[in-house]
Order: C-alpha cells, then sequence, then structure tokens
C-alpha cells in the first residue's frame, strides 16, 4: 500500500483507479444505507463521494456492502481443498474467512497446518487461520499427529495465524493442565484471541473457562447459553452449517445491546448446501427473513468479526479500508450479484468472472500408511453376544445395545436381516496394521459395503458392510486412493469419490464433489441403506466424545465410562 498516493487520491489531487457510482453505500458504522459513489485506489477505499476516475462504473442504485467474513469454518469439511472452497464461496460474497485447520492437522501435524497456509496464499480472497487447540482430540484413537504448546509457538508470530482455534478441551481447562495453559497464554502473550468450544458449559465452569482468556463459543444450542456466556464477557458466533443449525434457535439473543458481540459462521458446510443455498450470504437472508433487521445482519457478517479478530482495515466501506465489497440486488432479497476484493471484479452471478483463478494445489505429504495385502476383518465368536452401536437418524448420538451374535465357521459375521452390520476402523497414519472391529444398526444394507477416510477427529479409514470381502473391497480402494469415498459390493467399487489431499479433500470444484457424492449416496441406498447421508453418520461413528457408543482403531469404546470395552458379551 503507498499511503502517499492513497492520500492524494482521497483529496482529488490524482485520479482514483475505479469510481463505483450510483450506489446504495450499507454503512456497518451508523446502520443506515444512503446513496452515493466508492472511489477506489490501489486495493483500497479512498474516499466515499465523486472522484476524478480512470475507470466509472454504475451500481445502478444497488447497495453495496462490504464483504462478508465468516468467523469460523473447517474448509476440510467442504470436501474441497482450498483452491475448489474459494471457488465455490467467494461468488457468494465471502471474501475473508478465518478457518481452524484443525482435521488436516490430526493427519498430518503441522505438515498438514503448513501445507493450508502455502495453498492459501495469493488466493482472490482472504484466509486467515487459527491454530489446532487439540491434535489430537483424544488419546482413545491414533491420530496423526500430536501439536503440544511447543509445536505451535514458532506459528504466533505469522501474520495470517490470529490465534488457538476452538478449545474443544475444556476439561484440560479446567483442570489446568498444564500444555493446555501454555497453549492459552503463548496466544495471549502474542496479543492475539483464543476460540472457545464450550457446549452446555454454565456456573462456575463457565466463570473459569472464560477465565483463561477464552474469548469466544460457537456452540451454543439454546438462548439462555448464549446469553450466560455474553454476560461472562464472551462473543457469540452463530452457527449455520450442515449438520449444526443454531439461528432458529438463537435468533432472540439479536438485540441492539448484543449484537455487537455476535458472529455468523459456517464452521461444517457442505458443497451441496452452498450451492444449493449460499455460504455467509444464506445465514444473512435467513436471518432477515426471521425478522432481523438487515444491517445488523450484515454487521454480524462484516464489521463485529472484523473487530474481534483485530482486522482494522476491513468489515466496513471507509477510507483506508480494504476494497473487499458485495454487490446485492436489493435490501430485500440481499442476493449477491458481484463481488470485489482489493478493489478488483472477481465474481458476478454466482461465477467466478474469467481470468480470475485460484492457484493450484500445492504437493501434499502423503497420508495414507496401510497395507492392504494384509486386511484382516475376522473376529472370533467367542461370546454369544455383541455391543452394537445404534445409530439416530438425523443426530449425531448413538445408543448401546446388546444383540445375539451370529456366527459362520466360529467367526462372528454380520446379520443383514437383523441390520447387524459389522463395522471397521483401520488405522492409517502410522502403518500400525491395528484394526478396531465392532458391529452397527440402523444403516439398512443388505449387501455391499461402504469406506471412508474422512473419519472424524482422527480421520483413520472407517468401514461397514455386509461380509469381510466387500468391506477389504472398500477399504482397499480408499487406501489406493490415497483417501475418499467408496461404495463396494461383489468386490467391485460402486462409487467413490477421491479425497488425495490428506484423505480429506478433492482436488476438483465444488460441482464435481457434490455430483460424486450424490452418486454415492444412491449407490448406497441401491444396497439397501436407509440413511439420507450415510458418510456423514459414517464419520462420525469413530469420534470418541459423543455419547453413547463408538469404534476407533483400538476397540469398541464407551463414552460414558470413557473407555475400550469388549465387543463380544456372555
Amino acid at each position: 500500500m503507498n499511503t502517499g498516493e492513497l492520500i492524494r487520491a482521497a483529496r482529488g489531487d490524482i485520479p482514483v483507479d475505479l469510481l463505483l457510482s450510483d450506489a446504495k453505500i450499507v454503512d456497518v458504522y451508523t446502520g443506515r444505507v444512503f446513496p452515493g459513489s466508492i472511489a477506489i485506489h490501489g486495493g483500497y477505499i479512498a474516499a466515499l463521494g465523486d472522484r476524478r476516475a480512470k475507470r466509472t462504473e454504475s451500481m445502478g442504485g444497488r447497495p453495496v456492502a462490504p464483504g462478508f467474513i465468516d468467523a469460523h469454518v473447517h474448509i476440510e469439511s467442504s470436501m474441497a481443498g482450498v483452491s475448489g472452497f474459494v471457488r465455490g464461496v467467494l461468488p457468494r460474497g465471502t471474501t475473508t474467512v478465518v478457518a481452524d485447520p484443525h482435521e488436516i492437522a490430526n493427519v498430518l501435524g503441522m505438515d498438514g497446518v503448513a501445507y493450508m497456509l502455502a495453498v492459501s496464499e495469493n488466493q482472490p480472497m482472504t484466509i486467515y487461520f487459527m491454530l489446532p487447540s487439540c491434535v489430537p482430540a483424544t488419546p482413545m484413537e491414533t491420530a496423526g499427529a500430536m501439536l503440544d504448546a511447543d509445536s505451535l509457538l514458532p506459528l504466533f508470530s505469522h501474520e495470517r495465524i490470529f490465534g488457538l482455534g476452538e478449545m474443544m478441551n475444556f476439561p484440560g481447562v479446567l483442570s489446568a493442565d498444564e500444555d493446555v495453559i501454555r497453549k492459552i497464554e503463548s496466544t495471549l502473550e502474542y496479543g492475539k484471541v483464543v476460540d472457545g468450544h464450550a457446549p452446555g458449559l454454565t456456573g462456575a465452569d463457565l466463570a473459569a473457562y472464560r477465565s483463561a482468556g477464552i474469548s469466544s463459543d460457537h456452540e451454543c444450542v439454546r438462548a439462555e447459553e448464549a446469553l450466560e456466556k455474553l454476560a461472562n464477557g464472551m462473543s457469540i458466533m452463530i452457527r449455520e452449517g450442515t449438520g449444526a443449525k443454531n439461528l432458529s434457535a438463537l435468533q432472540s439473543i439479536i438485540t441492539p445491546y448484543t449484537e455487537p458481540f455476535l458472529m455468523w459462521c459456517t464452521d461444517d458446510r457442505h458443497p451441496d448446501d452452498i450451492l444449493a443455498e449460499g455460504h455467509i450470504d444464506h445465514v444473512i437472508r435467513k436471518a432477515v427473513q426471521a425478522g432481523v433487521d438487515p444491517v445488523s445482519a450484515i454487521r454480524m457478517a462484516t464489521i463485529h468479526p472484523a473487530r474481534y479478530f483485530g482486522l482494522r482495515r476491513l468489515g466496513g466501506i471507509a477510507p483506508g479500508n480494504i476494497a473487499d465489497l458485495v454487490v446485492l440486488r436489493d435490501m430485500e432479497s440481499l442476493r449477491v450479484e458481484k463481488v470485489y476484493t482489493a478493489g478488483r471484479p472477481v465474481a458476478e452471478n454466482g461465477r467466478m468472472l474469467s481470468g480470475i483463478t485460484a492457484p493450484e494445489s500445492v504437493n501434499c505429504p502423503s497420508a495414507m500408511h496401510v497395507d492392504t495385502a494384509g486386511l484382516d476383518f475376522a473376529v472370533s465368536a467367542d461370546g454369544p453376544k455383541a455391543l452394537v452401536i445404534e445409530v439416530e437418524p438425523g443426530q449425531l448420538i448413538t445408543k448401546r445395545r446388546t444383540m445375539d451374535l451370529m456366527s459362520q465357521n466360529g467367526y462372528a459375521v454380520s446379520d443383514p436381516s437383523r441390520d447387524m452390520l459389522k463395522i471397521a476402523v483401520v488405522e492409517r497414519h502410522k502403518g500400525s496394521g491395528r484394526i478396531g472391529i465392532g458391529f452397527a444398526a440402523g444403516f439398512g444394507l443388505t449387501r455391499g459395503a461402504l469406506a471412508s477416510s474422512v473419519a472424524h477427529d482422527s480421520h483413520n479409514i472407517i468401514a461397514i458392510g455386509v461380509d469381510d470381502a466387500d468391506i477389504a473391497a472398500a477399504v482397499r480402494a480408499v487406501a489406493e486412493m490415497e483417501g475418499g469415498l467408496v461404495v463396494a459390493s461383489e468386490g467391485k467399487v460402486l462409487s467413490s469419490l477421491a479425497l488425495p489431499i490428506a484423505g480429506l479433500m478433492a482436488d476438483e470444484d465444488f460441482e464435481t464433489i457434490r455430483d460424486k457424492t450424490e452418486a454415492l449416496v444412491n449407490a448406497a441406498r441401491g444396497l439397501g441403506c436407509i440413511l439420507d447421508d450415510p458418510f456423514m453418520m459414517l464419520s462420525f461413528l469413530a469420534l470418541p466424545v459423543i455419547p453413547e457408543i463408538r469404534l476407533t482403531d483400538r476397540g469398541v469404546f464407551d463414552v460414558g465410562s470413557f473407555s475400550h470395552v469388549p465387543l463380544l458379551q456372555s
């Protein structure tokens, strides 16, 4: 930025690069929407009002708002690489995201964080990061890495690292775990923020959590919970993702007093939802349709997250700010028609403009270490009964069941007539050959198998199927693709989506990922699957922090006792 030249352009001594005339300026500072022009020079806003210009574009009386900011997102959850993610969300008005690379860090550790920093350079939108706070998420499964306070320390000075990502380990905070406290204190010493993740925390425990210096939460599901956290000095990120949608429950907390401490985030949002509904623009529209003032809804996507993260030159249309701008059809529909980043038009009518490209992905380290020749899913039938993970359609929680075991030739096998299917978690990070075996009910498969390298949070390979041969075929296909989602039957792959970037992301655009995901779901339904989104459900069955029962590469895990338990029961 040439400050002297920007000053001369603002004073009218030299012509500005671009004048957006006949606009309705959405003023997030005063809450007004007023007619005017926006003078842009060197990628920054020079002035509001007419100036001599090298080029003029008429806005035709349409509203122009600051670019939208997603305050908390896991890019990996879109299953698109960074460039594919940018191509998917930038045309919808999201010009800045604050991402937590928690998923790839659980696979590749600091190499994963370094990869995300590298591939997000020189994108046509701005991508900032929070350092993952909980890698591994728990000690009850095999993750790809461990990031302690010393591991994170060198990156706190990075200009695109804004702080410490969601502190999920609130028991560690409350017990003053030494490494957890060092992570928090290091963040605060660098003058950066610590994001929270504390569902249901209240009373003295909430006070203790907040006293550590944790300043936000995106896990509120009830208005009372959010208000208590606001009263304790925390900012609230209202989440509207794919699996978790909290706007309806939290809408009542949006008042003139609370609004400055509220932001929008998507957390985890899939390509099909973004393509069908939108990104942060969808959250704004949904809020307005529910009765939130349009400028307030836009403020929660712009100036509030900018101030929370210390983005002093973003979040509002004002001289000296970066010219990230969104042109809206009108203040009623709030449809995004055109997007500018740093004063450059980058997208129009839902698509990137020709000539605006996202960089190709850089090479990602290998994240697949599985001996596919040694896969063995046999379990001796040493007991009459087995613990079974019973899934709840539309819910992430599961129920613990005990069912009579079906055996063949002395081995425990699936019984599709009772919807009792073998499930396996194959360790893929260390090449240990470790496989956890269990049973699950609720998928409805009558033949074939499903497998995925997306398995929260450690992202080992998880598979479910009717017979061992198809489970092996599905797992083998995932490993050979360096990660992905697979439907297999009779030893053949029926449908697949390769996710070669850490086994989590595809180097594809949103449309391709959506189409392949739909094909996978349709193939699963052809095998009898009764779930609307079987791969999302499958991906969470290995997460040993959600009740009641899960499966890790170390075996069946009871969340209530927080311990591994025997699969076979007497």
